[in-house]
């Protein structure tokens, strides 16, 4: 993988438009195949990648609990690192969405770190949104040669994150790459657009209605007989790949960006790495 992971972002220019990946917390803790693949996507397109190695929290989850000084402190980081980018890039419709529509209204009253966060605002997108929107990206293929024909078929459905949809209007984007795959088979399910009940610290302060958002979010996904969830933003998927084990379903759960990268044949979220135990099991 040819991306840069140094902090010193700015040398010489060899024309490819220059993305800092914003890796994310949960992509980083919990999925960092999510960021390789968001890495390979991004320079597939003809981008050049740096990763910032001191990048941290967009600052979303102190932002939503009413710690305004946390998260403006959070967010004046950001856009130290992230300014001299010519885009920043999220694998996440939610971290976007911080940076994109939320540091403008956190420096509104700030003339100077106003203007650079207008700035960085505009030119922040969600990784599919970036590929498809910007950078003019319609069709994914991938090479499924070397699987068994059983392999190469496979139903898909999608879940749309609250912020990707209804803050960055995220929708047809990732449906456009998916109908285009050969083999895959997107199948929409009920309520693919309601909310799976996780919302960040939401799921904590409101557990028992969280957890029926979830139920109903799995019932419609395993009626609608796709084997594999797929969808744009960690947290979401974490909470939705929980149940659906605790269900005992079989239905997989992975981050969109994995399967169009041709990273999807490994265990799933949830899902032990291979040779180890699954949770419960005995040595």
């Amino acid at each position: 993988m040819a991306s840069d992971t140094a902090d010193d972002r700015v040398d010489a220019h060899d024309g490819r438009p220059h993305v800092g990946l914003f890796a994310t917390c949960l992509v980083d803790i919990f999925r960092p195949q999510v960021g390789f693949a968001a890495v390979k996507l991004l320079e597939q397109s003809g981008c050049r990648v740096s990763v910032p190695l001191s990048q941290t929290c967009c600052g979303q989850p102190a932002h939503n609990s009413g710690d305004r000084l946390s998260a403006r402190e959070i967010a004046a980081s950001v856009i130290d690192l992230f300014e001299p980018f010519d885009y920043v890039v999220a694998p996440s419709g939610s971290c976007a969405a911080m940076i994109k529509c939320h540091y403008p209204d956190i420096f509104a009253s700030d003339g100077k770190m106003a203007k650079r966060a207008d700035r960085l605002a505009s030119r922040t997108y969600e990784l599919i949104s970036f590929l498809v929107d910007n950078r003019g990206l319609s069709e994914v293929t991938l090479d499924t040669s070397d699987q068994a024909p059983a392999q190469r078929e496979t139903v898909v459905a999608y879940h749309d994150s609250c912020s990707g949809l209804r803050e960055l209007k995220i929708h047809a984007q990732p449906r456009l790459l998916l109908g285009s795959i050969s083999g895959v088979e997107l199948r929409e399910f009920a309520d693919a657009d309601i909310c799976c009940g996780f919302g960040g610290t939401f799921c904590v302060k409101y557990p028992e209605i969280s957890n029926r958002m979830v139920e109903d979010k799995t019932a419609a996904i395993c009626a609608s007989g796709a084997t594999t969830l797929l969808g744009g933003d960690m947290g979401c998927l974490l909470n939705v790949a929980g149940k659906l084990k605790r269900l005992g379903s079989s239905v997989q759960t992975r981050h969109v960006a994995e399967l169009l990268a041709g990273m999807a044949d490994g265990p799933a979220i949830g899902e032990p790495a291979t040779g180890e135990p699954a949770t419960g099991e005995k040595d």
